[in-house]
């Protein structure tokens, strides 16, 4: 297939693409400067120039393209709300080129999507439509396309990882330099699942391949770490104290991850591993950070 791939040259996109190629698919990954282009170029793969923010420009990328992954994502989460309803307005931009037509997008969404109720794990035949993270916003933009007749499915993402970028994780790194310590709320007992980024772009190729209409698949091979042990790995690998904050003050030692330090995240990839046969087999997420500091 020739795939258009949005996000194609960030963090998981640069990961999905050699894997994609080496299936011996063709790839057209979206980006937003000729230095994009060249990197694209090098890595085997054809570049589209477009952005989020160019919802046309995305429809333009789809309509010369078999299939669609979208990882495209706007990161800066003092925006985080606009930015999920941008993603929105990308989902829906793509699926106008696709309809019609049996062609398969796989889109993306947050693992707590499919959380039934507090302190159980996400399943992907659970969507709470009611979610209070605005993530909700890219399955619903999904579910349209789904009611028109597209062919698309759900990527939802855990925290993906390796010895140089580990998802939400990361951002706490950061904090925990600028603030002199590695902060957790309340007791840590906050849980979020992880998956290594090889397993998760071979995940991508799998399910982009099944193009199994209205699917939804976990990107998880630990289901639940607690950010208490996520908290103490930093503090060790920076050599800084860990430091319990209450929720008030939160916001005051986190900044914008605050929100997210509140979310219960641990999830199943039970179905996932059972519709398209794939076992993560990469390191976890405590041993990716164990190695990064030791670097």
């Amino acid at each position: 297939m020739r795939i258009f791939v949005t996000g194609a040259t960030g963090f998981i996109g640069s990961a999905v693409l050699p894997e994609l190629l080496a299936a011996g698919h063709q790839v057209l990954g979206l980006t937003r400067s000729e230095q994009g282009a060249e990197k694209l170029q090098a890595a085997g793969a054809e570049a589209h120039l477009g952005t989020l923010e160019e919802p046309e420009s995305l429809t333009r990328g789809a309509e010369q393209a078999d299939a669609v992954i979208h990882l495209a994502f706007d990161h800066d989460f003092s925006r985080f709300a606009a930015n999920c309803e941008k993603d929105a307005a990308s989902i829906a931009a793509l699926g106008e080129a696709f309809a019609g037509s049996d062609r398969p997008i796989l889109i993306t969404s947050g693992i707590g999507m499919g959380i039934a109720s507090s302190g159980q794990l996400a399943r992907e035949d659970v969507l709470d439509v009611e979610h209070g993270n605005p993530r909700i916003a890219s399955e619903l933009a999904g579910r349209k396309l789904l009611e028109k007749g597209v062919n698309l499915s759900t990527m939802r993402l855990s925290q993906i990882h390796d010895t140089k970028r580990q998802g939400l994780v990361s951002y706490l790194i950061d904090i925990a330099r600028q603030k002199g310590c590695a902060a957790y709320v309340g007791d840590g007992s906050t849980r979020w699942s992880a998956c290594h980024l090889t397993d998760t772009a071979r995940l991508f190729r799998l399910a982009i391949e099944k193009a199994d209409r209205g699917a939804r698949y976990h990107a998880v091979a630990e289901e639940k770490i607690s950010l208490l042990e996520i908290a103490k790995a930093i503090s060790r690998g920076l050599e800084l104290p860990a430091k319990s904050v209450s929720r008030e003050q939160a916001g005051e030692f986190l900044g914008p991850m605050s929100g997210f330090a509140h979310l219960d995240m641990p999830a199943s990839s039970a179905r996932t591993r059972e519709a398209l046969g794939w076992e993560p087999t990469g390191p976890g997420l405590l041993e990716d950070l164990a190695a990064m500091f030791a670097e």
